[in-house]
């Protein structure tokens, strides 16, 4: 499996802006394109070093040439540690497929949700929302992706088939998914490593503002401001944001501007803290919820289920209401949610 990068478009590239509109990096056009270079011929550049692997520079790049992946694999290649050892080991062989549920893989029909890893919001999918949408979850769906914030691209390649063959095997001709890491590993990883992917695959959002445009005599507009937290996978399907959109303007939501949010949006900081650097995540994550505070939002909107995780209590002791985007569409179809870990 080998990455569609081509050098050249980066050595005539007259932007770098993969580098030089990163939240984290800040680099100045020079230096951007001295290390953009070096990743390009494969060279050690301090940028794998200094990368906290947001994925936002495969969205930014004009040319779809997979910068975000080029660097992980070159961080595995030069062997660059973003996490300790251990918790790194432990994540790859907690979550590693096993022989026993490949094998107990029987079909669904020709549609089906996927949860991936989250098995805790089984309670949030209980709804005419997702009526009659059969239900997959578990290592043998798991997209892996998360390992490109712990520079293991060979695990995620390792496993990458055997992924798609097991949703094939469910039977399954078109996959909602849930999560967008998910959607991002079929339609974004899967085609940067030419990958076939033989059915079709929705993203939440799709199939959300679908199901409500097909219902929209039910729908009580909701009247209210949102802060909306943007994950880091959505970097890898940014069409999907402008979706979200058109679902808040049917449920009667707005979506408040401000400074971290869209092309801006930085980081949750749960991987921050697997990492072991709680400093630098608790100020990321102060940063992020100041933002939505003070711009008048009575919710605070999640897609991630591991962004609701990280931020839920810091935002709900900062005066709004943690919500993920499926339970606000619920409230706005006459639905209670049950908000994850909250009973």
């Amino acid at each position: 499996m080998n990455l569609k990068f081509d050098p050249d478009r980066c050595f005539s590239c007259d932007s770098y802006a993969c580098l030089t509109k990163c939240q984290y990096l800040n680099y100045d056009f020079e230096s951007a394109r001295e290390e953009r270079i070096k990743i390009a011929k494969g060279e050690y550049s301090k940028v794998l070093e200094e990368c906290k692997t947001c994925y936002s520079c495969e969205e930014y790049c004009p040319y779809d040439n997979h910068p975000f992946y080029r660097i992980v694999e070159l961080q595995e290649e030069y062997g660059i540690n973003l996490a300790p050892k251990p918790i790194a080991k432990q994540l790859l062989k907690m979550y590693a497929p096993r022989e026993k549920d490949i094998a107990s893989i029987t079909g669904v029909g020709e549609k089906a949700l996927s949860l991936c890893l989250f098995p805790d919001l089984k309670d949030n999918v209980r709804s005419k929302l997702f009526e009659g949408l059969p239900v997959i979850m578990g290592r043998q769906v798991f997209c892996n992706l998360v390992y490109l914030h712990f520079a293991n691209m060979s695990v995620i390649k390792e496993r990458a088939q055997q992924t798609i063959e097991n949703v094939r095997k469910y039977g399954v001709e078109e996959l909602v998914c849930f999560h967008d890491e998910c959607y991002g590993f079929f339609n974004s990883y899967a085609k940067a490593y030419g990958l076939e992917v033989p059915f079709k695959t929705v993203h939440l959002y799709e199939y959300l503002y679908n199901w409500l445009k097909e219902h929209e005599d039910s729908i009580r507009k909701l009247n209210v401001k949102v802060a909306y937290q943007r994950n880091c996978s959505n970097r890898l399907s940014p069409e999907t944001d402008r979706v979200l959109d058109d679902i808040f303007e049917l449920i009667g939501v707005e979506r408040v501007e401000r400074e971290y949010d869209r092309e801006n949006g930085i980081c949750c900081g749960a991987v921050f803290k697997m990492w072991g650097e709680d400093e630098f995540a608790d100020e990321i994550q102060k940063k992020n919820v100041d933002d939505m505070a003070k711009s008048g939002a009575r919710f605070a909107v999640f897609n991630c289920p591991m962004c609701y995780v990280a931020l839920a209590e810091r935002s709900a002791k900062a005066g709004l209401m943690p919500i993920l985007v499926s339970d606000l569409c619920r409230l706005a179809v006459g639905e209670m949610p049950r908000l994850p870990g909250r009973g």
